[in-house]
Parts: structure tokens; C-alpha cells; sequence
């Protein structure tokens, strides 16, 4: 038992705990929709290229949650302005403004001192040097990120499914898609800073997606989310304390086998009916492949 709960009788752990809880909640109402639209690719994309703004934070001595926010906003406007554009695809867009804000960042970033250090720090974050006031701003994020997912989630849900709907339905699935940008970027930038831009796609994605097949709406997709999302951050910090490994990337990297195991279980789970009943029947897709709210 003392194996279990040594590590979180330490300060800078119980803080990491719950940053991580907040973070996994967040990630949880921004990540199901991303996985329900397959918008890995843009979250990716839009992780990296806060570095631009993180990076000119960090050389004037500013706030680099500031800067994040400043570079988040114009990742989410150039993906938004370069959508309209019809004779360029939203993945080339994205593609271009991924590597054009990731060079700009790593251009700006060498002229520190500090390069490594500074390039490292990002990439990686440090959930170990969560701070009071770190807790209170993700706090603030997840009230956020709740309120624009109340808000917005009948037009998120048309959105997801089919975006000629949404818009006979009077939703304007353009204001929806961008919302959903901002929501997205705001558990970016809540989350980097935690377990870095490499590994925030890890609680942003696969919990979620662990969850999908167990869930028969986009409600019980978030919940579940969220607590596979705690699991791992619990877990994570756990095994890291005791193996000596990164915090931030046992925590991702715990969530990434969540997955897997969630989705093993999922396919056991299908293919016991089949063979009690003997001849082979058609697969039956998860319920939360198409839910509902």
C-alpha cells in the first residue's frame, strides 16, 4: 500500500496530480471532438506551433502562457482563413502553417543562450514543477473549455457528422468550426506548458479514443475521457516515481496504451457472440461511432 501512495504524500507531486486531472478533463472535451472529426493532424499541427510566441515571451522576459495564447490565435486564424481558400486543401494548409510556425519558432529559439534548455522545456513540458498558480489558471481553463462546450455542442454535433446539416439547421458550422478551434487551442495552451506539445496529443487523443467504444454518446465519451485521462496521469506519475523515468511522457504514454488495451478489449469483447452462436456474423461497429447527445 505505501507503494501506491508514497509519492503523493510529497508537495510537487500532489500538485502534478492534480494538474494532470484538470489537464485530462480539458483535453477530454476538446479531444473527443478532434477524434470525432479526425482532426489529430490540425491539434498536432496547432501544438506546434505555439512556439513562435512562446519563444519571444521567453527571449523578453514575458509571460509565456501570453505568448502561446498570442501564437495559438493565429495558428486557429490561418487554419480558419486558409480553409476558405478552395483551391488549396485544409491538410495542406495545415501542413504549410505547421512547418512555417515550427521553423519561425526554432529560428527565434536559437538565438537564446539557452537553446536546449529553452527547445527541451517546451517540447517536453514538466508536470513536476506545477505551481499553486498553475492550478488555478487550469482550473479557470476547464470552467472555460466546460462553458464553450455547453454552449456549443449542438453545433459541434452537427458539425461532426455532417456540416450541410449544420448549416440547413441555422447552426453556421463555419462560427461552429472556429469555435472549436479556439477550444482546441485553449487545451493546447492550458496543457503545454504541463506535459509539452510532444506529448499533449497523447491525453488530447487517446483517451478519448479509449473511450469510444464504450460510450453510446458524446457525453459519456467526455466522462470517460476524463477519468482515462486521470488513470493515466495517476499511473504515470506513479510508475515515473518509482522507475526514474519522465513524468510528462510515462503520463502520455500510459494514456497510448490505455488505448490499445481499451480497444483489444473492445475487439474480445465483439467476437464472443460469433463464436457461441457458431457461424460467423457481421461485425457490430461500437455505438459511440455515431453518438448522440
Amino acid at each position: 500500500m505505501e507503494w501506491l501512495t508514497a509519492p503523493f504524500e510529497v508537495a510537487f507531486v500532489q500538485r502534478a496530480l492534480w494538474a494532470g486531472i484538470l489537464v485530462s478533463a480539458i483535453c477530454a472535451l476538446a479531444g473527443t471532438w478532434v477524434v470525432l472529426r479526425g482532426m489529430a493532424f490540425l491539434g498536432d499541427a496547432m501544438s506546434h506551433g505555439l512556439l513562435p510566441g512562446v519563444a519571444v515571451a521567453s527571449l523578453l522576459g514575458g509571460n509565456l502562457l501570453v505568448g502561446a495564447v498570442v501564437s495559438a490565435a493565429v495558428m486557429a486564424a490561418g487554419v480558419t482563413a486558409l480553409g476558405r481558400t478552395p483551391r488549396l486543401s485544409q491538410d495542406t494548409g495545415i501542413g504549410l502553417l505547421f512547418v512555417g510556425m515550427l521553423s519561425l519558432g526554432v529560428i527565434i529559439v536559437s538565438r537564446s543562450q539557452s537553446f536546449a534548455v529553452d527547445l527541451t522545456g517546451f517540447l517536453f513540458g514538466d508536470v513536476l514543477a506545477v505551481r499553486e498558480s498553475d492550478l488555478f489558471l487550469l482550473g479557470v481553463a476547464l470552467l472555460l473549455a466546460l462553458a464553450v462546450s455547453v454552449l456549443g455542442h449542438r453545433a459541434f454535433l452537427a458539425l461532426a457528422f455532417d456540416d450541410r446539416k449544420a448549416r440547413t439547421l441555422g447552426l453556421r458550422p463555419r462560427l461552429a468550426h472556429a469555435v472549436l478551434l479556439g477550444l482546441l487551442a485553449l487545451a493546447i495552451v492550458a496543457s503545454f506548458h504541463i506535459v509539452g506539445t510532444l506529448l499533449v496529443l497523447g491525453l488530447l487523443i487517446a483517451p478519448p479514443a479509449a473511450a469510444l467504444p464504450w460510450a453510446r454518446s458524446v457525453h459519456a465519451v467526455m466522462v470517460l475521457a476524463a477519468l482515462l485521462g486521470a488513470a493515466a496521469t495517476f499511473g504515470g506519475l506513479l510508475l515515473s516515481w518509482h522507475l526514474r523515468t519522465a513524468a510528462g511522457a510515462t503520463v502520455s504514454a500510459l494514456a497510448v496504451a490505455l488505448f490499445f488495451l481499451s480497444h483489444l478489449a473492445s475487439g474480445l469483447r465483439h467476437r464472443r457472440p460469433a463464436r457461441r452462436t457458431g457461424p460467423a456474423e457481421p461485425a457490430v461497429a461500437p455505438a459511440a461511432t455515431s453518438p448522440t447527445s
